[in-house]
This record gives structure tokens, sequence and C-alpha cells, in this order.
């Protein structure tokens, strides 16, 4: 039954998950992606567009655009790489962060949601599994998929 499967219900989680922050996030300006690009640069000021993409888990061609459209909405700058003339950094702006705030704040009160039901406890279990599960899905990206 397919409801027993779990790609499944990691991916009904999921998508609950992106909807609920596209709503919510589309309530002050901001796509879910363009939320994932700002938080990475707010952890890791500097970043390319093409590291960016790498962490948000999206092609550089999308992230380009999603830089684009932040950068002519005043939320992030572009100065070029010290060393490496043609690679351009993102950085935020104050309006950025101050809208990043606002973006947390909504996605931890979803998260706080989803978690309603489940301790504390069973969070980290969660996480850690989790975690796993992705670890050993990225180990060896040549694997054909065929089972040991």
């Amino acid at each position: 039954m397919i409801e027993q499967d779990m790609g499944y219900q990691l991916k009904r989680a999921q998508y609950a998950l992106r909807t609920r922050m596209d709503s919510t996030l589309r309530e002050i300006g901001l796509t879910t992606p363009q939320y994932s690009a700002l938080s990475a640069l707010h952890e890791h000021a500097g970043l390319s567009g093409a590291s960016l993409a790498r962490r948000c888990f999206v092609t550089p061609q999308t992230m380009n655009t999603i830089v684009t459209n932040l950068e002519e909405a005043g939320l992030l700058v572009r100065r070029p790489h010290p060393e490496h003339g043609r690679v351009l950094q993102a950085y935020l702006t104050p309006q950025a962060e101050t809208l990043l705030q606002e973006g947390h704040r909504r996605v931890r009160a979803i998260e706080e949601r989803m978690m309603a039901s489940i301790s504390h406890d069973q969070w980290l279990q969660l996480t850690v599994a989790l975690q796993a599960c992705a670890d050993a899905l990225e180990k060896d990206g040549t694997e054909t998929g065929a089972l040991p």
C-alpha cells in the first residue's frame, strides 16, 4: 500500500511543508526559493551563484534568476570576488535582513505546527534518521539504483 511507503510519506510531508511555506512567505513578498537563498546568504555571506545553487538544491540557471530578482528588489548586492573577478559574491542588504527575520518567524511557526504532535526526543530522532537517509543516498552518486 502506497501510504505505507517511506518515500511517499516523505514526499507528502515535503509537499505540505512547501505549500504552507509558499503561502506564508508570499504574504511578505518572498518565494520559498528566495527565502532559501536569503537564509543561505545569512549563514554564509559572499557565496557565489553556483555555491548558492548547491546549498538551495536548484540549478545554477535557476539560482541566477532568483539572485537577479532579489538584487532588483534591493535585497542583495553582488560584488566581484577579490581574486576571481568574474565570480560575483552575493551579500544581504539591511532590508533583506529585516525581511528574513520575519520569514524565519513565519517558517518556525509552520515547523512548530508540523512537529506539534511529536515529542522533542522524537523530533531529534527524526532529524538524525533523515540525515542518515540523505547521507546514505548521497554517499555514492554513481550507483545505478541496484540493490546490494
